[in-house]
């Protein structure tokens, strides 16, 4: 074991690789190199997710797992969600456990607190420099925290209030990352510059700024009441149509339980729109699915949008109370069965119609973004959630490459180069 080496987990979010880019930044210029192994690093971190009850139990497990292989003398710390949310709660209920640190606490050997929750100065987390990219495409965490009030969500409770960055902060890490495709991030990224007082409030100059830089400039989770004209036509003009769209449900009377704006033909209206604008746009969006109070007659709702609107890409999640939020108070929990049958109907729908649009593009030439030997993606796929497009070996990783798709298989591609 070598005290200046590092090795480090991250579980959850873009926002989290984002994160922990920073803290590698960070580690780097403190001397520190990493290792694949955990059993060979001084320093073990692990960057936790507090999303839901599953990614808190994964996150636990992982402690325990790296815990069980860290060597004498070496150190592990927690940081992330999980513990900027739980902090004084998990240090105790993980003594494996050297260091519980929030957000923005240094994490390095030379700094050894004498408790496990650290009281050491923190830092601008959002803010610091990260290394270059080591994939052709890059997350960009473009604001921190949150100022909605959606019922299921903790995020702001722990994440605190929005806090954008400066476009000047934005394009200078940009420029760090050398990287082909940018793909921006944030809470509610549609909110960007809204807490800025004189400063930009709006997004849409950000989004023609990193794609004066940016050969692929990609959008995360938007909030759908944002999405105007102004922002549409933004996002078409760097070329790659996807929309991610922060939906949950269709239920106009359960998104009001949600606390969260819209309904199933407003939603149905926008993406109708847009691809009358540009018949090759891409849609993804999320579903939370046995909120409670939701009905048959909800589900059923859900089912006939997805059938109707066709998005190319759907996650779906079981609903999980989160203490402290407005949904913790609602009566009308879904039992745990009907959850898990709503949920394969869904999922069987949707793999159907992502399927059908992928057969639809057999016979194409399409520009792939090679991410790496064997693996691409045209601006149809966002990276580590979409299909990918599997591709000749011999195209360089990090070039774009003209290739024509020859097969589909569910939601990945195949495709032969073009000559």
């Amino acid at each position: 074991m070598d005290d200046s080496t590092y090795h480090l987990v991250t579980l959850g979010c873009p926002k989290n690789e984002v994160d922990s880019d920073k803290l590698v930044g960070l580690l780097t210029k403190d001397g520190m190199t990493s290792t694949e192994r955990p059993q060979d690093a001084g320093l073990i971190i692990v960057n936790t997710c507090a999303f839901i009850e599953e990614a808190r139990q994964e996150s636990i497990d992982t402690v325990l797992e790296v815990a069980g292989l860290k060597q004498d003398g070496a150190r592990l710390v927690v940081t992330g969600c999980m513990a900027e949310r739980y902090g004084d709660e998990l240090s105790e209920a993980l003594p494996e456990a050297d260091q519980v640190s929030g957000f923005g606490v240094p994490v390095t050997l030379k700094s050894r607190p004498n408790t496990k929750n650290s009281e050491l100065p923190t830092f601008d987390l959002l803010n610091l420099p990260r290394p270059k990219s080591d994939r052709p495409w890059a997350y960009v965490k473009i604001a921190e925290g949150c100022d909605r009030s959606c019922g299921f969500c903790a995020i702001p409770a722990f994440r605190g209030p929005q806090r954008s960055r400066t476009i000047d902060s934005i394009l200078e890490e940009i420029d760090q990352l050398e990287a082909r495709e940018i793909v921006l991030v944030a809470q509610d990224l549609a909110s960007f510059g809204r807490d800025q007082g004189k400063g930009e409030k709006n997004i849409v100059p950000l989004i023609r700024r990193v794609n004066e830089i940016a050969e692929r400039v990609r959008l995360l989770y938007l909030y759908p009441s944002d999405l105007n004209d102004e922002l549409i036509e933004a996002i078409l003009s760097t070329n790659v149509p996807y929309f991610d769209l922060s939906l949950q449900h269709v239920s106009r009377s359960l998104l009001r339980r949600m606390r969260r704006w819209g309904d199933g033909k407003r939603f149905s209206d926008q993406i109708s729109a847009i691809r009358k604008r540009e018949p090759d746009a891409v849609f993804r969006s999320n579903f939370i699915v046995g909120y409670p109070g939701e009905t048959e007659e909800d589900h059923e709702a859900l089912l006939n949008f997805l059938e109707t609107s066709q998005i190319d890409w759907c996650g779906f999640f079981p609903y999980s109370p989160e203490e402290g939020t407005y949904a913790e108070t609602l009566e009308g929990l879904v039992e745990p069965s009907i959850v898990t049958e709503r949920l394969s109907e869904l999922t069987e729908i949707q793999d159907q119609i992502t399927a059908k649009h992928r057969d639809k593009l057999i016979g194409r030439n399409i520009e792939v973004l090679v991410d790496e030997v064997g693996i691409g993606r045209s601006w149809r796929e966002a990276p580590e959630i979409d299909g990918v497009v599997n591709i000749p070996e011999d195209l360089p990783v990090g070039e774009l490459a003209s290739v024509t798709v020859s097969g589909a298989t569910g939601p990945d591609l195949e495709t032969h180069e073009n000559f």
